[in-house]
């Protein structure tokens, strides 16, 4: 169903009219074209979007559907002029809420206050530097401030786990891979030896990573499958030698293996 277009409209980044559109249009089985319109805060621009939309409605024969956080009535005023399903995030949830508070909202553009003295802001960037110093083993400096040291096999989701969880939740997240060496001499990596308490193992089914590695190296033993499914018995084996929690990334998503790990390593991190 890629001939009709969703358009996200937001007079921030857009990022949570696109993170709430997504969830109710992932229980349907279609793939619409995806449209984001962030910094939509002028009477121009709004005008400028109404006709872009109006337009793909014309094209595809099919009216578009939007999701908007506009706080402006003005600016939300023209939108809702457009020919198209218009959501409205703020309205569908704010309302009720200043009804049930009994004060009105504050109406603020955007999603984020000034980033120069947010200090929520400052310690995601810090742990995204921490994940990116610390990723694929590069470096033990500073292990000790790790909130978690992700292992596994090489492919098996440890990077983008890292990023998401420092990106969205602040978190120091390290990585580390296991690799045959390590298999060899039968234990972790020694600068993980001071910090197994803080280690959390991902797992993948062989025939996935094979399909993994090949796409980074066609036809090496490194993605053989016969080498895959060696490589993850025997970490498996490790991390439950090493009483190291794991689960399997291959049919997780990254928000839900990160879920799994803040419930396990750092349940404070689910209360905001």
């Amino acid at each position: 169903m890629s001939d009709r277009s969703v358009f996200f409209v937001s007079d921030g980044t857009g990022i949570t009219a696109e993170t709430m559109g997504n969830s109710i249009l992932a229980q349907f089985a279609i793939k619409p074209r995806h449209v984001r319109r962030p910094f939509i805060d002028t009477v121009d621009k709004a005008h400028q979007v109404v006709r872009e939309i109006n337009a793909a409605g014309q094209r595809e024969g099919k009216r578009p559907i939007v999701f908007t956080t506009l706080a402006n009535d003005d600016v939300l005023a023209i939108l809702r002029g457009c020919e198209a399903k218009v959501f409205d995030v703020i309205k569908t949830f704010v309302e009720p809420l200043e009804e049930e508070f009994s004060m009105k909202s504050n109406h603020r553009v955007g999603r984020f206050s000034d980033a120069s003295v947010d200090q929520e802001y400052n310690d995601r960037i810090e742990a995204i530097n921490f994940a990116l110093e610390h990723d694929d083993g590069q470096s033990s400096r500073s292990l000790e401030l790790a909130d978690v040291v992700l292992v596994g096999v090489s492919r098996c989701g440890k990077t983008p786990t890292s990023l998401y969880l420092a990106m969205q939740h602040g978190i120091k997240a390290a990585n580390v891979p296991l690799i045959p060496e390590d298999f060899d001499r039968g234990f972790l990596p020694s600068m993980l030896k001071p910090y197994k308490k803080k280690c959390f193992g991902l797992t993948i089914e062989p025939n996935r990573l094979s399909q993994i590695r090949n796409e980074r190296r066609p036809g090496s033993k490194y993605a053989s499958l016969d080498n895959c499914r060696l490589e993850v018995a025997q970490a498996e084996s490790m991390m439950r030698r090493e009483g190291i929690d794991w689960l399997s990334s291959t049919h997780k998503s990254i928000e839900e293996i990160a879920t799994t790990i803040l419930r396990d390593i750092r349940p404070d991190r689910l209360i905001y």
